[in-house]
């Protein structure tokens, strides 16, 4: 296990590099920000560590915050860049909705149109999320069609709608992830699996349309809201 665990690690660093590179591109004032960050946890550390009296105990233990800060900090910034890079490319919102943690089923192009605007349907605990790419002119019918589609076979279960994009009214791609786990938790296991067999009963989604969907893409790890 050791061997394996000691193996891992070039591979750990080499990805740490390439995001480091990756968000020093997008933004130069990144990687000096999460340096300044845990550099000035660790002087608080020592500052405090003067007035108690208890400089050699405080240091390592500034030094060890520093490092979680450091960290933290680095992951949202990474975290902002890859939402960046992701933005406009066609399943985007997929790709962002694909990686929550928690009991979610991420149904993607469940309803779309040859301008490659698609809707992507969400079960949780909620109850049933259609999130929709493509500007509000075009995607507000996709989701009207789509809502009537499923309102039978859902009875009394909540159908929440999203559009994600940059005009009034839409959501940023950034912002998606942390308004769906918002969302109340309405149904228990129980109804949520039940929830789960209606919706397989539809019929076959009509696929993506062409163009690159980030499907595999991995979000750099950050604080995540709690999953549901």
């Amino acid at each position: 296990m050791s061997d394996m665990a000691e193996n891992d690690k070039p591979g750990r660093f080499r990805q740490i590099r390439m995001v480091a590179q990756m968000v020093h591109r997008s933004n130069p004032k990144a990687l000096p920000i999460v340096f300044a960050s845990a550099l000035g946890t660790l002087a608080l550390f020592v500052v405090l560590g003067f007035f108690i009296s208890s400089l050699w105990f405080m240091i390592p233990l500034g030094i060890m915050a520093a490092i979680i800060v450091g960290m933290v900090v680095f992951g949202q910034l990474a975290q902002k860049t890859q939402y960046k890079l992701m933005e406009g490319q066609i399943g985007a919102a997929f790709g962002v909705l694909d990686t929550m943690r928690g009991n979610w089923v991420v149904t993607p192009a469940v309803a779309g149109n040859r301008n490659m605007d698609v809707v992507h349907r969400v079960v949780g605990r909620p109850g049933i999320i259609l999130v929709s790419e493509g500007p509000s002119s075009r995607v507000a019918g996709l989701l009207g069609a789509e809502k009537k589609k499923i309102s039978r076979l859902a009875a009394s279960v909540p159908i929440y709608d999203f559009q994600v994009g940059d005009e009034e009214g839409q959501i940023p791609l950034s912002k998606l992830q942390g308004k769906v786990m918002k969302l109340p938790r309405n149904l228990n296991k129980a109804q949520l699996n039940d929830l789960n067999d209606r919706m397989r009963a539809l019929p076959a989604k009509p696929g993506m349309p062409g163009g690159p969907m980030p499907r595999n893409v991995r979000m750099p790890k950050a604080p995540r809201p709690r999953s549901r």
